[in-house]
């Protein structure tokens, strides 16, 4: 049985040694796949009623995907969608219910299960969201810290739960 050999780093945050291990990326693989989509859908779906703010976060989201991102966004500014989000004081949240990750073949596939819930002046929206797509690896950046890139997006299901008024 072959043993693998696990490098030791010693770190000194405020004056304590901490030991840190160096792993194999195949180790973490699956925890940094549900990260890499949970912050991309976070980053694209959680919006305040602030144009700055919008752009912003697309703009960090679109850092995590290929261009099947960059066309939904799109479409949705020429729907007018981030205008009405602005000017009727919406904001929407979103909450991740779960992330399936095929990591057994590669490109890894992926379908997130998520709530969308859109904050109106007079109602409050429960929406179900299902995206789908793969993942391909790619080089660490500051920008893309998982070093995935999220390829052929697609929204599958984005429908009413329940509108309460407020």
């Amino acid at each position: 049985m072959e043993s693998q050999k696990k490098e030791t780093v010693l770190i000194l945050p405020t004056g304590k040694v901490v030991e840190a291990v160096t792993t194999d990326r195949k180790e973490n693989l699956p925890a940094e796949i549900r990260d890499h989509i949970r912050t991309f859908h976070e980053y694209f779906f959680w919006l305040e009623p602030d144009d700055k703010l919008i752009q912003a976060r697309i703009a960090k989201a679109l850092y995590l995907a290929d261009a099947s991102a960059k066309r939904e966004y799109e479409n949705l500014k020429e729907s007018g969608f981030y205008t009405n989000i602005i000017s009727g004081n919406v904001t929407q949240r979103i909450t991740i219910d779960s992330i399936y990750i095929n990591s057994d073949g590669y490109p890894y596939t992926f379908r997130c299960f998520a709530a969308l819930e859109i904050t109106r002046p007079t109602s409050v929206a429960l929406r179900s969201l299902i995206t789908e797509g793969r993942l391909r690896e790619m080089k660490r950046s500051d920008l893309n810290p998982h070093g995935f890139l999220i390829e052929n997006w697609i929204i599958r299901e984005n429908r009413d739960i329940s509108v309460k008024q407020r």
